[in-house]
């Protein structure tokens, strides 16, 4: 048997009673996984299925070499939380909206791993731009952040701070809390307002669309912006 541990992206039921799982593990990077039976009756462990849970999944040995993996053993990992609060929830679906395609080809990366967990455990303080210095972190980890220049518009496009505006979304504010994000030795301790908040996702949206191949907006954001308004 082999033991990896997750966090939970997104699911999909499979017939009546069975699901995909896609995951970011600690020990392979980004994995598939068949629950069979998860949606049967006396299975318990449907709750488990909830967008970022960190999960404990044991597979057969003998199985690691296929694509969808199918799992033998399911069980919350120690630091297991059930969050019931409705903006809570609502960053998570984004957030893992997002990670799921950020991570799609991520083999192992400790980095990566460590930083959704720094969120998850700003999410239990109730951290309001937990999401947004997630994303701002992956940036980091991708290796496509702008580069700190002088400067007061940032272009998106080239990811350098220039003297003239290159982009109308990129606005002086907008370009300085990109700086403030970039200088600050922790992004979670960041203050925002709510108008700052809603502006800097939506840059950071742009952002990843020019520098991250087929990158799309989530469509969950649409909820967490109504929930949140």
């Amino acid at each position: 048997m082999q033991n990896q541990t997750c966090f939970l992206l997104s699911y999909m039921k499979y017939g009546d009673q069975d699901a995909i799982l896609h995951c970011f593990s600690a020990e392979r990077g980004y994995q598939s996984f068949f629950a069979k039976g998860i949606y049967s009756s006396k299975n318990k462990k449907k709750p488990y299925l909830f967008p970022l849970n960190l999960l404990n999944i044991t597979v057969s040995r003998f199985a690691a070499h296929k694509t969808l993996l199918p799992i033998a053993k399911l069980e919350p990992a120690a630091d297991f939380y059930d969050f019931n609060d409705v903006k809570v929830n609502s960053m998570l679906f984004f957030t893992a909206d997002f990670l799921h395609q950020i991570l799609r080809e991520e083999h192992q990366n400790e980095r990566a791993f460590n930083e959704v967990n720094r969120f998850k455990e700003q999410v239990e303080v109730n951290n309001p731009i937990s999401h947004l210095s997630l994303i701002f972190q992956f940036l980091k980890v991708s290796g496509i952040a702008p580069l700190l220049q002088e400067g007061s518009y940032l272009n998106p496009e080239s990811g350098i701070f220039t003297q003239e505006i290159s982009h109308p979304f990129f606005t002086a504010e907008i370009s300085s809390l990109w700086r403030i994000f970039l200088t600050a030795e922790n992004p979670y301790e960041i203050h925002l307002r709510r108008h700052e908040r809603n502006t800097f996702l939506d840059s950071l949206m742009i952002y990843y669309h020019l520098h991250f191949t087929g990158f799309y907006t989530p469509n969950s954001l649409g909820v967490l912006r109504q929930i949140y308004e």
